[in-house]
């Protein structure tokens, strides 16, 4: 209730009455929910039209838009129409390959549990292949006696591609490898985006950050609001340590604190 998502709201509006085009401004929420009210609220501010062109949206739906812009200038074996699975489809995939190599009724190898473990690894950008080369994953995996997950990983990996399909997490791994692995691309984002405005900071995971990083350079025109305090993503990869080093990574960047409630009465704060 201090104000935050407000703050990058009239951020948006005053970004846009100074001339800035709407289509050069990037806004990344976490939630539809909040990228609808984003756009509502800008809309009363410049008007529908002007809103209408302001790339805002989730970081999986504003990814998934570029991807299937720019996946046919990769290498990569995915055409621009893929399928996105949710985590309902992701988990129906690797019980079936579980199934298929006898796992299924093992305790060790629950399907949800062998998810989450897959997408911790693609949010900490390790792919399948790099998987089964890191001696700590592999060591925690023999620990929790399901020594398999790497090649369950692989499996699953190979049926994405062969289904022409990425899962949320792939949104995040690829968009990074998009940025990272083909430098003109990345300028050419750069340059699109001269403002990179991101809601609830505190809760980015590992990729988002990374993403974040490359995708405000060179003019660092990067504007973020959070609370380290509110940080409830951890079970997700969120890392508070992103938003508490935000000044060290940005340079020349300025703090200003919202320290005033305006939801909650004397009594509740």
């Amino acid at each position: 209730g201090s104000g935050k998502t407000r703050v990058l709201t009239y951020k948006i509006a005053y970004l846009l009455a100074a001339g800035l085009p709407a289509y050069k401004i990037l806004a990344l929420t976490f939630t539809n929910k909040a990228a609808r009210e984003m756009k509502s609220r800008i809309e009363k501010l410049v008007g529908e039209q002007e809103a209408k062109s302001l790339w805002m949206g989730t970081f999986h739906s504003v990814f998934a838009r570029i991807l299937r812009m720019e996946i046919k200038n990769t290498n990569w074996p995915y055409n621009s129409d893929f399928t996105i699975y949710d985590s309902d489809d992701s988990e129906s995939l690797i019980k079936q390959i579980l199934k298929e190599m006898g796992l299924k009724d093992n305790p060790n190898y629950k399907a949800s549990a062998v998810q989450s473990r897959i997408s911790a690894a693609k949010n900490a950008l390790i792919s399948a292949n790099d998987y089964t080369n890191i001696g700590a994953y592999l060591d925690e995996d023999k620990l929790a006696r399901r020594p398999l997950i790497g090649v369950i990983y692989k499996k699953y990996s190979q049926r994405l591609v062969e289904a022409n399909a990425l899962d949320f997490d792939d949104l995040l791994f690829l968009m990074f490898h998009l940025l990272n692995d083909f430098p003109e691309i990345k300028e050419k984002y750069q340059q699109r985006f001269e403002f990179v405005l991101v809601d609830e900071y505190q809760d980015t995971n590992y990729a988002q950050y990374q993403i974040i990083k490359l995708l405000a350079p060179p003019q660092f025109h990067i504007c973020v609001v959070g609370d380290d305090a509110q940080s409830i993503y951890s079970f997700r990869g969120a890392d508070i340590q992103n938003i508490l080093n935000f000044e060290r990574d940005f340079d020349n960047s300025k703090i200003y604190k919202l320290e005033r409630n305006y939801r909650s009465t004397k009594n509740i704060v």
